[in-house]
């Protein structure tokens, strides 16, 4: 014990110079916690390593398509408040006072064997950075852009450009990160205009025709023909205004297909239709993306109208999800009821996109369930809006989707 005492006595600067290294390791370490609790964006830091929670750790496959919808009671914070200002009017649920909003916010869609987690609005604008995201499609697919840039938004702190890039509809680049997302607006994604018979007559003409669309089936419209060199992610989708009988009346104003400038003789069906442009427009966009680039095609959103069409006094006043038996009523092909277009045109986009090098998006079952999230009577339209999504609101669920595809793509 005398020789420890004399040893310290001999050697103060000893344990002084310890001291002194261990001080310098700690403030080390306490600064390097710091700068990970703080972003040089303005943004507390976020982590999401698997997007994608398995259950059972290495149990192969996960259908995330496939689950039901847990509500969350305590779970009433929305992730976006109804002042992000690129919210459509009519999709402002809370805003507009529709009687279920707050419970809208409780479920949680919860898939066999495995749990998706919520997106992390900073670990994206991290992930993301230098990148460009596109939306190509028709509302729906606004929908789930809106939802995208509403939740960026709510965390961002910094300058957000909006612009027009690529001839999209709309956009917005993150400056600090240098992440743009746009959406560019395309109901068939084929080029289509109204047709009139000529006077000097056709092949057309000939068969009786006088009026109707012309549907170019192997030329996609101008609105994002230049997407495709431009973003590194593309989100694709189409549907609704192929079973739209108000706009392309079979008899009145029929859809008119044309390939290689030509009118396609003898006439074909809608159904045949919409196979040829997707196989083209498919091999359109795997010919000119960026090979890096990743695509994905989202598949049919759902409708939730009873008791008519939107037009014939339809209506979605429902404030709960509906059960699985409710759901084959609605959605079943056999019954063939007013909104099963959703399941005809998966059959035509799963045809389609076998063998190419999209990933499939499948928000369709998930959403059938959702009857009580659309907008309805609080749309602000003369009819009630059984099409549309409420925001904050389904979509949002949809963006938990595309981030776990991603993040699993990653891995």
């Amino acid at each position: 014990m005398a020789a420890l005492d004399t040893g310290a006595r001999r050697h103060p600067s000893s344990i002084l110079s310890c001291f002194a290294l261990l001080l310098f390791i700690a403030t080390l370490f306490l600064f390097s916690a710091l700068r990970r609790s703080f972003s040089p964006d303005g943004l507390s830091v976020g982590v999401q390593p698997s997007a994608l929670k398995r259950d059972v750790p290495g149990e192969g496959y996960c259908d995330y398509s496939s689950g039901n919808w847990i509500r969350d009671r305590s779970s009433v914070i929305p992730r976006y408040d109804s002042s992000c200002k690129e919210i459509f009017k009519g999709w402002n649920c809370i805003s507009n006072g529709k009687s279920n909003y707050r419970e809208l916010l409780q479920w949680r869609w919860k898939p066999s064997g495995c749990d998706i987690l919520p997106l992390d609005p900073v670990h994206f604008l991290r992930r993301f950075r230098n990148k460009s995201i596109g939306f190509v499609g028709d509302s729906l697919n606004r929908n789930m852009f809106v939802s995208l840039f509403c939740m960026l938004r709510k965390v961002y702190v910094g300058e957000v450009r909006k612009w027009r890039p690529a001839g999209a509809d709309r956009g917005f680049t993150f400056v600090r990160n240098n992440l743009t997302v746009a959406y560019h607006r395309t109901n068939l994604l084929a080029r289509y205009g109204s047709w009139s018979a000529s006077s000097d007559g056709g092949a057309l003409e000939s068969l009786g025709f006088k009026q109707g669309y012309r549907v170019d089936v192997d030329v996609p419209e101008h609105t994002w023909a230049e997407a495709l060199p431009f973003h590194d992610i593309i989100i694709f989708n189409t549907g609704h205004w192929w079973w739209a009988p108000s706009k392309f009346d079979p008899i009145w104003s029929p859809m008119l297909f044309f390939e290689k400038g030509t009118p396609v003789l003898p006439t074909i069906p809608l159904d045949v239709g919409i196979s040829i442009t997707l196989k083209h427009m498919i091999s359109y966009i795997e010919e000119r993306m960026k090979s890096d680039g990743i695509k994905f095609f989202l598949t049919q959103s759902p409708r939730h109208f009873e008791g008519g069409e939107w037009n014939q006094g339809g209506s979605c006043r429902r404030v709960q999800p509906l059960g699985i038996e409710e759901v084959e009523d609605f959605f079943s092909l056999e019954k063939n009821g007013t909104n099963v277009e959703v399941r005809l045109v998966n059959q035509h986009l799963m045809k389609a996109v076998k063998g190419s090098s999209f990933h499939i998006l499948n928000i369709t079952h998930m959403s059938e369930f959702r009857a009580d999230a659309h907008p309805s009577t609080t749309g602000g339209k003369k009819h009630e809006d059984c099409m549309h999504w409420c925001l904050p609101g389904l979509t949002d669920s949809w963006i938990d989707l595309l981030m776990s595809l991603l993040e699993n793509l990653k891995s």
